[in-house]
């Protein structure tokens, strides 16, 4: 095999395989990478055998081919070449070799045959597909993937349930995210027009992390830019900007999340979204490294937030808030109302519900779109 391709798009292909391909497998090749060249495309892919990459690029190919290279070793030194094309030689036995045109550097990599290298799942041609924008997506994931559970033991809450809703009529369809670990729970749902088909699906919290950075990737200021995704059997595949992303979905039930939000809240305390993060983040500098237990002590028109600690002293901080009820002392996770917080980053004002010392806040922008969001923190004892 032997090809030409610019450098700046084979690193940029090479790049993507890297949080897929497999480094610690018991299986070698799954720690590779397969170059696929073909007429005029060259095909990047890698694989864990529950997720796959794939990007196809134009290249100049002089003698067709398929080869597996280490995925971290090809791209270090894809990325040390001088910018401009790359010329890429398999010889015999999968050595291939690495030269820079018009420059003296090169390398020399050790492969494997490229029939060496896992099929690569395919979906069938008459599974329904559903499009919809990478800014869609880019929001559901953005205010979702922090409260998904980081424990594979429970791949139910390993998990984000990503459920659509066709369009009927007028009526716009439904997109709509939720996660949970058990301690707190998010949900972003929008509308989306014209949605022609329906899914249920529970996507992994590895394959959430994976696609959050392609469409950060692939996203243009236009928000033109669309996903098409389509769900096959036990697997979902994501196309965008030439790349598929492929999933092996998680077989499990997904709490009810209807049942753990709360219909209504006794107490609404409205609250400008940075001061709110800036305190907590200030006084949970003294609370507990285990726990991170802050106080949230409500009072008319005052937050007063607080934390003790054996170890590191104590903190406190007061913002003004819209509140005129009476006063209530609720204990949190720091940590979990800062995550909500940073999610909310286009918001100027969020309203926290609360009830009674025992029972979960619930947080919501503030104003128009304040049903698109909501995100759940269960209390802590302080």
């Amino acid at each position: 095999m032997e090809f030409v391709a610019p450098k700046k798009l084979l690193e940029k292909h090479l790049s993507r395989c890297q949080g897929v391909a497999d480094k610690k497998s018991t299986m070698p090749v799954l720690a590779n990478v397969l170059l696929s060249a073909e007429g005029n495309s060259l095909t990047i892919a890698a694989t864990d055998l529950y997720l796959t990459i794939t990007g196809s690029m134009e290249a100049e190919i002089k003698r067709p081919g398929s080869v597996a290279l280490p995925a971290r070793d090809v791209h270090e030194r894809v990325k040390a070449m001088p910018d401009g094309p790359i010329k890429i030689t398999v010889t015999n036995g999968s050595t291939t070799i690495l030269q820079a045109v018009g420059s003296a550097r090169r390398y020399t990599v050790h492969g494997l045959p490229g029939s060496d290298f896992p099929q690569l799942p395919e979906p069938s041609a008459d599974a329904p597909t559903i499009d919809i924008s990478v800014a869609t997506l880019q929001k559901l994931v953005k205010r979702t993937i922090f409260s998904i559970s980081s424990d594979e033991t429970r791949p139910h809450l390993n998990s984000a349930l990503f459920e659509c809703r066709a369009s009927k009529g007028a009526t716009p369809g439904i997109v709509r995210m939720v996660t949970t670990d058990g301690h707190r729970l998010s949900k972003m749902q929008l509308s989306v027009p014209n949605l022609g088909a329906e899914t249920t699906m529970l996507v992994p919290h590895k394959a959430m992390q994976e696609l959050r950075k392609l469409f950060d990737d692939v996203v243009d200021n236009r928000d033109t830019t669309m996903v098409s995704i389509t769900q096959a059997g036990p697997n979902a595949f994501f196309k965008v900007a030439g790349v598929r992303f492929s999933v092996k979905l998680i077989d499990a039930q997904f709490p009810p999340y209807d049942q753990v939000i709360p219909a209504s809240s006794e107490h609404i305390v409205t609250a400008g979204r940075t001061a709110f993060m800036d305190a907590l983040k200030a006084v949970s500098l003294a609370a507990s490294d285990r726990t991170y237990g802050v106080k949230l002590a409500i009072a008319p028109n005052a937050l007063r937030i607080s934390s003790e600690s054996p170890e590191s002293g104590n903190g406190f901080d007061e913002i003004p808030v819209e509140y005129d009820g009476p006063e209530l002392s609720v204990g949190f996770n720091a940590q979990y109302l800062q995550h909500v917080l940073a999610a909310m980053d286009v918001e100027d004002e969020v309203t926290l519900g609360l009830s009674g010392e025992l029972d979960p806040a619930v947080l919501r922008p503030a104003g128009i779109g304040s049903d698109e969001f909501v995100a759940v923190v269960m209390p802590m004892r302080i």
